[in-house]
């Protein structure tokens, strides 16, 4: 290499954009290369790390957040630094970056959700579930969100596991919600909902539902909800029955039989009834002023190519609902100076090396994660996606395929933000506001209370700093 060596006295520096699984299976993957010297900084837009693993994660999966404890390992590194608080395109931009460093990661995931595209959709009481999700789980950017929990029956459409989460979180009870680290804000709306029903509106059918068999399972042993399932939603049609026979798909086959179970336990008089719909799609939401109810289209299960596909018949419904979420899926949004699909909603690349419209290669980005590949696969799916964007980078770093940055030493980006004026926060930081937070659960007989305002975090932090060593 003619223009550095990857040394410690000459080491390549990569600026990873995000904090979350991705960005921090990335630092990993550079970190523990062999062959170099990497040093990595990663910047987040909140003072807080770890993505949706803190601001997407339902609250009553505790066990889905110890990855963490990997990522802990990660930060702990020598050549790691956190730099929260800190907004790309805002704060910091790619002219920022290339001067300063030899490559740039973007590992911002799927921020937004996709749209129904129908009729009504932006009527009041009609929400996005990735909104919701991150109002009660505190991310900052949601915390004043208002949700309208006076109707007795809310929808939410969609067929995977934010679905699940999001009528789970409804149908808990008070004494359930907290016993997790849910924010304050939420668990106080929540104990007061006089929400009774939740539908979950599915346009597949139930063989082809994309729901984990965990999480499904999980609804049937929620304290006051009943799991409610016509036995006629459950009647296969032919393609659908030779695709389970078939073995093809485990998956598929353990939910059905979870599926046919919840059906014959029936109600029990609980308070709260999830009711699980197949094979219908929203043509229209109704209302004035606000949702009043969601029409839908009956589908049947055809052939497309070689895909089974739910397509709509004649038949429809109107459903009276007060409040509906839509759960379709995760979008990603544009990144200031960086290449974007909309279509798609991620940065276009190649393996994870990003490529502009012309499909040319752009020289030292790349893309991780859910903003690389789609909004597709669970957390671990996250790992090897990053060891092949770190593969791909380090091989363009041996052919010099990389920023030539004038000013790569680790004080240069220091004084940038100095001068601004921006108040970033370390990690080290972040380990004091995660003490604090823990204390204020325990305070309150809850594993965390979390901070969910900005203003809250960075003012806690100096107190901290300022309050007298013992």
């Amino acid at each position: 290499m003619d223009l550095f060596s990857g040394t410690r006295a000459n080491p390549i520096r990569v600026a990873i954009i995000g904090s979350g699984p991705s960005a921090f299976y990335t630092a990993e993957a550079l970190l523990s290369n062999p062959e170099f010297v990497i040093e990595v900084d990663m910047f987040e837009h909140l003072p807080t790390p770890f993505g949706l693993v803190r601001a997407g994660v339902a609250p009553d999966h505790p066990k889905i957040k110890t990855v963490t404890h990997t990522f802990e390992r990660t930060a702990g590194r020598e050549r790691f630094r956190f730099f929260g608080n800190v907004t790309f395109g805002r704060d910091l931009v790619y002219a920022d970056i290339a001067p300063r460093y030899h490559a740039a990661v973007y590992a911002v995931g799927a921020q937004t959700d996709r749209q129904l595209g129908v009729p009504g959709e932006h009527l009041r009481n009609s929400h996005a579930a990735t909104e919701f999700v991150a109002w009660y789980n505190g991310h900052p950017d949601y915390r004043d969100l208002t949700f309208d929990l006076s109707h007795e029956r809310v929808a939410v459409i969609g067929n995977g596991n934010v679905a699940v989460d999001v009528a789970r979180i409804l149908a808990r009870t008070p004494d359930e919600l907290r016993q997790t680290d849910i924010a304050d804000h939420a668990l106080e709306a929540l104990a007061a909902s006089r929400v009774r029903e939740i539908l979950i509106l599915g346009r597949r059918g139930p063989a082809q539902a994309k729901f984990t068999s965990i999480e499904l399972r999980e609804l049937g042993s929620l304290a006051d909800a009943d799991v409610v399932i016509d036995p006629a939603d459950l009647e296969l049609d032919p393609l659908s029955a030779e695709y389970l026979h078939s073995g093809e798909s485990k998956t598929a086959a353990r939910n059905y039989a979870i599926l046919q179970e919840l059906a014959r336990t029936g109600q029990s008089g609980r308070r709260r009834k999830i009711i699980l719909r197949f094979l219908v799609s929203p043509v229209e939401l109704l209302g004035v002023d606000r949702v009043e109810a969601v029409r839908v289209v009956r589908n049947e299960i055809c052939e497309r190519g070689h895909f089974m596909s739910p397509c709509p018949t004649e038949d429809h419904e109107t459903i009276p609902v007060g409040l509906v979420f839509r759960s379709i899926g995760y979008h990603g949004v544009p990144l200031p100076g960086v290449p974007f699909d909309d279509g798609q909603g991620i940065i276009p690349n190649k393996r994870g090396r990003v490529i502009n419209e012309h499909g040319e290669r752009m020289r030292g980005e790349y893309a991780v994660g859910w903003i690389k590949r789609g909004p597709i696969g669970i957390i671990g799916s996250n790992k090897p996606d990053a060891q092949e964007t770190v593969e791909m980078l380090l091989r363009d770093m041996a052919f010099h395929q990389h920023f030539c940055p004038v000013n790569p030493t680790r004080e240069s980006i220091d004084r940038l933000l100095a001068q601004r004026g921006i108040r970033f926060t370390t990690y080290e930081d972040w380990r004091t506001l995660d003490q604090l937070e823990m204390e204020r659960g325990l305070a309150v007989g809850r594993p965390r209370c979390k901070f969910t305002r900005v203003e809250d975090m960075l003012s806690a932090l100096e107190e901290t700093h300022r309050a007298p060593v013992p």
